[in-house]
C-alpha cells in the first residue's frame, strides 16, 4: 500500500519501521518542546499523510515513551482518512506525569503509528438482540 506523506521539516528523517517485524513505524518531534509538571502539551509530529479510503492512522506512544516521563494524553489518536490537508499535521498530546518540566529535544522519536483497514457499519435499530444475556460488564472472571 502506498501512503502520501509531507513532511513540513524535510531535514528530518521520513517515518520508518525499525524493523522488519515492526507493526508500527516511528514518527519524530519537529521541534524541541517544553512540557510543564501535570500538564500536556502538543508534540508536532512533522508529517501529514493521505491514506487510502477506508483506512485510518493508529497514533499511540512508543514503548519506551513513558521513560522520558510522559504519555499519551487520550489514549490512542486516530487519524481519519479525511484528516489530509497539507497542513493536517499529526500531532502527540503529551502529559508530563512527573513533577519536573520536560524537555523533547527536536527529532525525539515519541509515538508510532499504524495504518489500519476499516469498514462503515450501517445500523439496524430492533427492539430486542435475541442472544442470550451474558451478566454484564466484566463478566468473564478477574483472571
Amino acid at each position: 500500500m502506498k501512503v502520501k506523506i509531507k513532511r513540513f521539516d524535510t531535514s528530518l528523517p521520513l517515518p520508518e519501521y525499525k524493523t522488519p517485524g515492526a507493526a508500527c513505524f516511528d514518527v519524530y518531534s519537529r521541534i524541541t518542546i517544553e512540557i510543564e509538571p501535570k500538564a500536556i502539551n502538543y508534540i508536532p509530529l512533522n508529517i501529514a499523510l493521505k491514506v487510502p479510503d477506508n483506512h485510518w492512522v493508529m497514533l499511540v506512544p512508543r514503548s519506551s515513551t513513558h521513560k522520558m516521563g510522559i504519555m499519551s494524553a487520550n489514549s490512542v489518536g486516530i487519524g481519519d482518512s479525511d484528516f489530509s490537508g497539507d497542513n493536517d499535521e499529526y500531532k502527540f498530546a503529551a502529559y508530563n506525569f512527573t513533577d519536573k518540566k520536560i524537555t523533547i529535544d527536536r527529532g525525539t522519536r515519541v509515538a508510532q503509528m499504524m495504518v489500519i483497514p476499516f469498514t462503515q457499519v450501517k445500523f439496524e435499530e430492533v427492539e430486542k438482540l435475541q442472544d442470550p444475556d451474558r451478566g454484564g460488564f466484566g463478566t468473564t472472571g478477574k483472571k
